[in-house]
C-alpha cells in the first residue's frame, strides 16, 4: 500500500501542504518550479533505473539475509582490527541514541557542550597513554594519520633543511602494511622520497626529515626505541610512532622515550571491526607543535560569566578559515567513535582497562608456551598480544591455514610462510582450547587442553613496563557501574542539540533524517564482527551489499566505476584528483599541475589539492554568485599547458545552478585538463541530473550528507568516488584486497564499510521514485523559506529566474551596519529557541546560510521562520531604540539556565523575553548550559587535557 512506503516516512512534506507551499512561491507544479530551478539542458529525459522500492520490514529481511552471508570467525589476524566488546550502556545510549548520531560538527559550543566534553574525555584518554600533552580528537583511520604526521613532520623541517632540500622520509618495514602504502600515496605528490628498510641499520643523516616506526611492531615486537629516538634527534629527524592504545597500559609510553608524534587507532576500544571502519584514529604531539597538529582539538574556555566551557580551540589551523594554507585537508573525522571510546576508557577506568590488557597479554604468553612444547617456532623475544610464529619442518602455511578456516578460525599469514596470532579482549578459556588444538591437530599431536581459566603471565620483561600512573582524572574513577555511566552519558547529551531537538539548517550540510530502519541492521553481528582482511569466501555479504551499491551510485552519478576506500568527502576529494593525477601521469602529462577552483569553493578544495601535489588558481565569481564564465576561460587558456583540472561543486555554494555549467567543463577540457566535481551538494541533483550528464569526470558523495549517514557530531563520513571510463585503472587499489598500493588512502580497502547498510537502505527504501522526489521537496522547501524570508533579511543570491537551488543565504550585514548586530548574534540567539545556527559566514562573510532538507515538516520551517521573523523584530528595537546595543537579547545570546534562573537579573529587558520568546519555545524549551563562550580566551589559554585543568 502506498501509505507503507518509506518515502512517505522520510519526506516531511504532504501533497495538501506542497499544495501550499507552492501557491505560497507563485507556481503551480512542483514540475513548474523544478524547470524555473535547473537548466533544461542539464535534466535528465529519463528515471533512475534502479529496483523497486522496499519496504522497511522488507529492507529488515534484506539485510538480516545479508548479513548472514558473511561468515563470523574467531579473528587473530589483528592489524589494526580486533574483536571488543562494546559495553551495552555505551552502545545502546551512545551509538543507538538519536542525540548522539544526528548531531553536527560542534562549531556552535553553546549548545554541543555534551559532545564537546566527551571529546575531551577521548583527548585525555589518548594524552595520558601516550604521554604527550596534546591530542586531537579524532582522524579518519590508523593509516591516514601515520600519513598526516609524515606531512606535519615534513612542515616542521628548520630553515636549514628546508634550504637544504631535505625530504626523505624514513619508514620501519615492520609498520603494517596499509600504513605504508597510505603514507606512500600522500607523500609521492609532495616530492618526498619515502625509505623503507630496518630502523637498527638506517643512516638519518642524509637529508632526512622524519622517521615513522610502530610500537609495538606489525610482527608483534615489543622494541626499545629509545636509542634509536635519540640518535634521529641528534641530526634533527622527528619520530612518528604508530602505536595501540591497549598496549599502552602496560608498555612504556612513546612519549617517556621521546617520540615527538604517536598515532594509530581506537578501534579495539569498544567499536566492532565493521569490515574496516568505521574507528577512530587517533593523533598526539608535544605542545611545541600545536599550531602545526591535523583536525580538531577541543579546548577549554570560558563563558561570558567566567563559568568554564568547552569549544574547538585554534580553528585558524583548518581548512574552513586557511583554505590552501591548511594543515590539512581533514573535515569530518570520527567524533561518534571517540566519543564511544572515550566512554570506554571512563567506564573501564585505568585498572579496569589493565586488567583487560593483562588478560590479553597473559593469554598470548599462555598460547606462545603451548606453540613452542608442540614444535613451533616463536619468532618474538618481547610482545603484548601478537605473536609471529615459525611452522616445524614438514607443516605447510596452506595445511595449517586449512585446518585452521574448519574450525572458523582466522589467523594473519605471511608471504614468507610465518603465521601471526594476534590476541584480543574476547579471549576465553574455551577460544583458547579452540586455537591451540589447530595447532595441535596440525602436527599431529592429539594434546587435549583443559584450561580451568586464563592464569595471569607477565611475559615483557621490566624495563619494557610502564611505571607511570594515566586516567587520574575523577572521569575515569567515577563511572563504573552501568546506573552511574547511563546518568553521566545523559547529563551530556542533555546540553546538546540535534536533530531530536529541532531542525538543523545548516547550509551545505545536509542535516537530513537518518532513519531509525535504515540504522537497525548496523546492530547485526554479521555486519559487525567481521575483519576487513578475513578471506573473500567469509564476507559474500559484504561483497553483495558493496557490488550491488557500487551500481546504485553509477547510476545516480552517470558514472561507469566507483571505489568506496575514501572515508570523508574530504578523502573523496584528494582520492579523486590523486585518481586523475594518476590518468595524466599514464597518458605522459603528468607535468600538468594547476587546478582551477572557483572563489566560493569550501575549504576542503584547494586544501585537496594542495595535498594531492596541485597548485590552485582562483576562479572569481559575479555579484549574482555565479563563476565567470570568462574568467574560467581565460585561467584555463592561461595554464592550458599545465592545467590538470577543475574543482567545481554544483549547484554551487551559493545554492546556484549554474546555466553555462556545461561549456564550463568543455572549457576545461579544451584546454587538457580533467573536470572534478563536489558532490557536497548532490542532494539537489538525484534523480533530476547527475555530475557524468554535465560533463564531469569524477566525483566524490557524501554520504553522511545526501545519502542519509548521520553525521554524529563529526564523523564518521564516507566519501565515495565516482568516475568515467577512462578513470576507472586509477582508482585506489590496496595491499591486502589486490596486493598493489596504487593510490591507497584508507587504512581498509573499503573505507568505513560497516555504514554502508544506511545509504544501501536509503537507497532501496526510497527507490528511483521517492529519490527524484526527495530532490524537488529539498529544492521546494529551501524556496519556500527563501520567498518567507525576502521582505525582511533578504536573500543574497538567486538564479536568473530568481529561484534558489537547495539552500540559499540570507542577507545580514545591512543589519549590521544599521544595529550592531552580528551574523553571530542572530546565530547565538536561535539558540535561545531551541535551534541549531545556520551555516556562519560561509561562503560569503557576514551572511547565514539554510538548507531545510526534504526531511523537515511544514509546521517546522514555519517554527523556523515564526523564529527568524521574531529575531528580525527583535533586531528593530536595537534600531529604534528600544533596547541598546550593549543590552540587548541578541547580544546577550544565548541566556544559559543558570542566569535566566539565577537571583541576579541586570538586563533591561525581562527574562521571558530572554527564555520564552514565543509560545512554542515554552513546550519543549531547550536549556542552555552555558552564555557566550569567549573563543579568543580559549586560544590564548590552551587546556585540551582534563589533567590540565586544575
Amino acid at each position: 500500500m502506498k501509505s507503507e512506503r518509506f518515502q512517505h516516512r522520510h519526506i516531511g512534506i504532504s501533497t495538501e501542504e506542497e499544495k501550499v507551499m507552492l501557491e505560497k512561491i507563485g507556481v503551480r507544479s512542483l514540475d513548474e518550479l523544478i524547470d524555473q530551478t535547473i537548466p533544461q539542458n542539464i535534466k535528465l529525459q529519463q528515471s533512475l533505473r534502479l529496483p523497486e522500492a522496499l519496504s522497511e520490514h522488507e529492507y529488515a529481511e534484506e539485510m538480516a539475509l545479508m548479513a548472514s552471508k558473511n561468515r563470523i570467525c574467531a579473528s587473530y589476524i589483528g592489524m589494526g582490527w580486533y574483536d571488543t566488546v562494546c559495553p551495552a550502556p555505551i552502545y545502546r545510549n551512545v551509538f543507538e541514541n538519536p542525540v548522539w548520531y544526528t548531531s553536527y560538527t560542534p562549531y556552535q559550543a553553546e549548545i554541543s557542550q555534551g559532545r564537546l566534553e566527551a571529546l575531551m574525555n577521548f583527548q585525555t584518554m589518548v594524552s595520558d597513554l601516550t604521554a604527550l600533552p596534546l591530542s586531537n580528537c579524532s582522524l579518519l583511520d590508523e593509516a591516514t594519520a601515520g600519513a598526516e604526521a609524515a606531512t606535519m613532520m615534513f612542515n616542521l623541517r628548520s630553515r636549514d633543511q628546508i634550504k637544504n632540500g631535505a625530504n626523505k622520509l624514513f619508514v620501519d618495514k615492520n609498520i603494517f602494511p596499509q600504513t605504508l602504502a597510505v603514507i606512500n600515496t600522500r607523500m609521492a605528490p609532495q616530492g618526498i622520497e619515502v625509505v623503507a628498510g630496518d630502523y637498527k641499520i638506517i643512516d638519518l643523516k642524509d637529508g632526512f626529515f622524519g622517521a615513522v616506526i610502530q610500537y609495538p611492531d606489525s610482527n608483534g615486537n615489543v622494541v626499545d626505541y629509545k636509542g634509536f629516538t635519540e640518535k634521529a634527534h641528534a641530526v634533527d629527524c622527528k619520530v612518528a610512532v604508530a602505536t595501540d592504545l591497549m598496549a599502552l597500559t602496560l608498555l612504556v609510553p612513546p612519549g617517556e622515550w621521546g617520540a615527538d608524534i604517536a598515532f594509530g587507532s581506537s578501534q579495539r576500544f569498544g567499536i566492532p571491526m565493521f569490515y574496516g571502519g568505521p574507528s577512530a584514529g587517533f593523533f598526539a604531539t608535544k605542545e611545541d607543535y600545536k599550531r602545526n597538529i591535523p583536525g580538531r582539538i577541543i579546548g577549554l574556555s570560558k563563558d561570558a560569566y567566567g563559568k568554564p566551557a568547552y569549544r574547538m580551540a585554534l580553528q585558524t589551523r583548518e581548512q574552513h578559515i586557511k583554505r590552501e594554507k591548511a594543515t590539512s585537508n581533514i573535515c569530518t573525522a570520527q567524533a561518534l567513535l571517540a566519543t564511544m571510546s572515550g566512554f570506554y576508557a571512563v567506564y573501564h577506568g585505568p585498572k579496569g582497562l589493565k586488567n583487560i590488557a593483562k588478560r590479553i597479554h597473559s593469554a598470548t604468553a599462555l598460547i606462545a608456551d603451548e606453540l613452542k612444547e608442540l614444535g613451533y617456532i616463536v619468532l618474538n623475544e618481547q610482545y603484548f598480544d601478537t605473536l609471529k610464529i615459525a611452522l616445524p619442518g614438514g607443516l605447510s602455511q596452506y595445511a595449517l591455514r586449512e585446518q585452521a578456516e574448519m574450525r572458523d578460525i582466522n589467523l594473519r599469514y605471511f608471504e614468507g610462510g610465518e603465521v601471526g596470532i594476534s590476541v584480543d579482549e574476547t579471549i576465553t578459556e574455551y577460544k583458547a582450547h579452540e586455537l591451540l588444538a589447530v595447532f595441535s591437530l596440525a602436527v599431529e599431536r592429539m594434546k587435549v587442553y583443559m584450561i580451568d581459566d586464563l592464569p595471569e603471565k607477565m611475559a615483557i620483561k621490566d624495563n619494557f613496563l610502564r611505571k607511570s600512573e594515566y586516567l587520574q582524572h575523577e572521569v575515569f574513577n567515577m563511572y563504573h557501574t552501568e546506573t552511574e555511566l547511563m546518568r553521566y552519558i545523559k547529563r551530556l547529551d542533555r546540553k546538546d542539540i540535534s536533530l531530536a531537538q529541532s531542525m538543523i539548517s545548516l547550509g551545505s550540510c545536509t542535516m537530513k533524517l537518518n532513519a531509525a530502519s535504515e540504522l537497525l541492521p548496523l546492530g547485526l553481528g554479521g555486519f559487525q564482527n567481521i575483519h576487513p582482511f578475513a578471506p573473500e569466501s567469509q564476507t559474500q555479504g559484504y561483497t553483495e551489499l558493496i557490488t550491488q551499491l557500487g551500481e546504485f551510485l553509477k547510476e545516480i552519478t552517470g558514472f561507469a566505476g566507483v571505489s568506496f576506500q575514501p572515508n570523508s568527502g574530504a578523502a573523496g576529494e584528494y582520492a579523486g584528483l590523486m585518481t586523475i593525477r594518476k590518468y595524466q601521469d599514464s597518458i605522459g602529462q603528468g607535468h600538468r599541475n594547476i587546478i582551477l577552483i572557483p572563489a566560493s569553493a569550501h575549504g576542503t578544495n584547494p586544501a585537496s589539492a594542495i595535498q594531492a601535489g596541485y597548485e590552485t588558481v582562483t576562479v572569481a565569481c559575479d555579484d549574482q554568485g555565479n563563476v565567470i564564465l570568462e574568467d574560467i576561460k581565460a585561467k584555463a587558456a592561461e595554464h592550458k599547458d599545465n592545467l590538470a583540472g577543475c574543482m567545481i561543486t554544483y549547484p554551487s555554494t551559493h545554492g546556484i545552478f549554474e546555466r553555462e555549467i556545461k561549456e564550463m567543463c568543455k572549457v576545461v577540457h579544451d584546454n587538457g585538463g580533467q573536470v572534478y566535481m563536489d558532490g557536497a551538494n548532490m542532494n539537489a541533483q538525484v534523480g533530476l541530473t547527475n555530475p557524468g550528464f554535465i560533463g564531469a569526470d569524477v566525483c566524490h558523495l557524501n554520504l553522511h550528507k545526501t545519502f542519509a549517514i548521520p553525521h554524529g557530531g563529526g564523523g564518521p563520513g564516507e566519501g565515495p568516488i565516482c568516475v568515467a571510463e577512462h578513470l576507472i585503472p586509477f582508482l585506489p587499489h590496496h595491499p591486502e584486497l589486490d596486493g598493489s598500493t596504487v593510490n591507497t588512502v584508507a587504512s581498509s580497502p573499503y573505507g568505513s564499510a560497516g555504514i554502508l547498510p544506511i545509504t544501501y537502505g536509503y537507497i532501496r527504501m526510497m527507490g528511483a521514485e521517492g529519490l527524484t522526489h526527495a530532490t524537488k521537496i529539498a529544492i521546494l522547501n529551501a524556496n519556500y523559506l527563501a520567498e518567507c524570508f525576502k521582505d525582511t533579511y533578504g536573500v543574497v543570491y538567486r538564479g536568473i529566474t530568481g529561484r534558489v537551488g537547495h539552500e540559499l543565504i540570507l542577507e545580514c550585514r545591512n543589519v549590521k551596519d544599521f544595529s550592531g548586530i552580528t551574523e553571530s548574534d542572530i546565530a547565538k540567539r536561535l539558540m535561545d529557541y531551541g535551534y541549531h545556527a545556520p551555516t556562519l559566514s560561509f561562503p560569503v562573510h557576514g551572511t547565514l546560510m539554510i538548507e531545510p532538507t526534504e526531511s523537515e515538516s511544514l509546521a517546522e520551517l514555519n517554527r523556523f521562520v515564526d523564529t527568524m521573523n521574531q529575531i528580525w523584530q527583535e533586531i528593530k528595537e536595537v534600531e529604534n531604540g528600544t533596547y541598546t546595543k550593549e543590552d540587548n537579547v541578541l547580544v546577550n545570546a544565548p541566556h544559559p539556565e543558570y542566569e535566566v534562573c539565577g537571583d541576579e537579573w541586570n538586563h533591561a529587558y525581562p527574562r521571558s523575553k530572554a527564555a520564552y520568546p514565543l509560545e512554542f519555545v515554552k513546550q519543549n524549551k531547550f536549556w542552555i548550559n552555558v552564555a557566550r563562550v569567549d573563543n579568543a580566551f580559549g586560544d590564548r589559554n590552551l587546556i585540551t587535557c582534563l589533567c590540565d585543568m586544575g
